[in-house]
């Protein structure tokens, strides 16, 4: 039998899954992803320890590996993951310190003094990135500032994927998606930006070399195939950003196909044949980034959502917990049964889903959630339901961003992520798009779709297209009811106008405290 394999760092978890030619999963092992924090005078820094993000994905394979049956051929692995988090090793490949976990504050005044710097609009128009504080660059200036002496001895700076092919194959570069993530890349000419690299003082010879994700590498060396399991001479692919590469076995990297990750965090991804890094897509809270997809952009919008389920849960879901504990069941069937009992509108009450601050289209950190048009014959039933459709309400903006921003006309939509199996928020997100929602029956979306690309790299799938067609599984498609779609309609401009009405009340109460 023939195989691929997909190595996907997490934040949660290392995986290494073996797919057959046609995406099904022949092993799968995973091991934690331990985040650290080792500094006592400084309580909230993290880190990722390299030898526990190597040791991890080492014994991964290895578990998987060993659960084939003779004869298998591996015919190539490629990585994908996180972005931003990298290393420093020298000239002999040691790393020189750990990875600092996107978690970690302390690149703040970095990222304040890129801001000043740089600035926002200039950052946008090269690289298509907003500026964060766990962006890559801003990891180096701290080095430069903290710990000069680590750079001096510094060969290349790894992002975390980087390091895991470098330590399966001992080459030294990056893919054009994870390149994105550092601050420092030209998207229209794809390497690195001479400007932002002059600006911001970080030496060229710092970063690995930048290629398309498919790229063969190099080769499983004696010491990874001993660690790892897999046969030594194995080709090593190079994968991309794990969202970018969850998007290949879902076909979603086609002009007007819109990918809906579905989680903690929400997340649009359009495919673009070409970066839109106008100050208008900007200002609107896009971000653009190289696709995994060879000759291909993505552009990507991303807003918290579960999480604002989840609080809801944790703190008013007692007695569905209890239903759950006595009748059988989990508490979420409960809790959105309640909110399906509640009618169309929520009787009047909507919520403004802000509770982490606005990102998109609306870019503003201060925002808070609200809950508005509450009365006293309001129930707890109108309340869920009212989160569920404020956060649909939330998704609509985001497509009507891609259009007014990025001129792109959504066609079909694919939606993956444990958010997405929850029946009625799909449904009712359908209800509210007018389109029907695809949900793929494609297991393990993420390390398929570095394993694509590793086949693509050994040749056997032609492209991303021919991969599709053979790996792809259609799953259940949840098909709106186009009565409500009128009834949301006519409700959507209220809601647009929540966060304008409501920001110089939040500002009051913040310096109230």
């Amino acid at each position: 039998m023939d195989y691929l394999a997909g190595i996907d760092l997490g934040s949660t978890s290392l995986k290494a899954v073996l797919y057959d030619l046609t995406g099904r999963v022949a092993a799968h092992a995973s091991r934690p992803t331990e985040l650290v924090h080792p500094y006592r005078a400084h309580p909230d820094w993290a880190i990722w320890r390299p030898e526990q993000i190597w040791g991890g994905v080492a014994s991964a394979l290895r578990e998987a590996t060993a659960r084939l049956k003779p004869p298998a051929k591996i015919h190539a692995v490629a990585v994908t993951g996180m972005g931003m988090d990298g290393l420093p090793i020298d000239a002999e490949g040691q790393w020189l310190y750990p990875f600092i976990s996107w978690h970690c504050p302390r690149t703040v005044p970095q990222q304040q003094g890129w801001l000043e710097h740089v600035g926002a609009a200039k950052q946008f128009a090269i690289g298509g990135n907003p500026i964060w504080a766990f962006n890559t660059a801003l990891r180096i200036l701290w080095m430069r500032e903290h710990e000069p002496d680590v750079l001096r001895r510094t060969d290349k700076w790894l992002l975390i994927e980087d390091f895991v092919n470098f330590m399966l194959c001992g080459e030294r570069a990056t893919d054009f998606s994870m390149a994105s993530s550092t601050l420092l890349f030209d998207q229209t000419q794809r390497s690195w930006s001479q400007e932002l690299l002059q600006l911001s003082g970080i030496d060229r010879a710092w970063l690995a070399d930048p290629k398309p994700s498919g790229t063969l590498l190099g080769h499983v060396h004696a010491r990874a195939a001993q660690a790892t399991g897999l046969p030594e001479g194995t080709p090593v692919v190079l994968g991309g950003h794990d969202f970018l590469c969850g998007a290949l076995p879902v076909g979603a990297f086609r002009p007007g196909v819109v990918l809906n990750v579905v989680g903690t965090w929400e997340m649009v991804v359009s495919t673009l044949e070409r970066p839109v890094l106008t100050e208008t897509a900007r200002a609107s809270g896009w971000w653009i980034d190289s696709h995994v997809a060879r000759d291909r952009y993505a552009a990507i919008g991303s807003v918290v959502a579960a999480d604002m389920l989840e609080w809801f849960r944790k703190h008013f879901g007692f007695e569905e917990a209890h239903q759950a504990r006595s009748q059988g069941g989990v508490d979420w069937d409960y809790l959105m049964a309640l909110a399906q009992s509640a009618p169309p509108g929520a009787g009047g009450v909507m919520f403004l889903p802000h509770m982490s601050g606005s990102t998109i289209p609306a870019v503003d950190p201060q925002s808070s959630g609200a809950f508005v048009g509450l009365r006293n014959i309001v129930g707890k039933s109108h309340i869920v339901r009212a989160m569920i459709e404020g956060l649909n309400y939330q998704f609509l903006e985001l497509i009507g961003g891609l259009r007014t921003a990025l001129g792109v006309h959504p066609e079909r939509f694919v939606a993956v992520g444990g958010g997405a199996q929850n029946a009625f928020w799909t449904q009712n997100k359908a209800d509210m798009v007018g389109k029907p929602f695809e949900l793929p029956a494609v297991e393990e979306a993420t390390p398929l779709g570095a394993a694509i690309l590793a086949g693509i790299g050994v040749g056997l799938y032609r492209d991303e297209a021919d991969a599709f067609a053979r790996v792809y599984r259609p799953g259940r498609v949840v098909e709106p009811d186009l009565r409500l779609t009128a009834q949301y309609a006519e409700r959507f401009p209220t809601f647009q106008r929540l966060y304008p009405a409501l920001k110089e009340v939040q500002a009051q109460l913040r310096k109230l405290g």
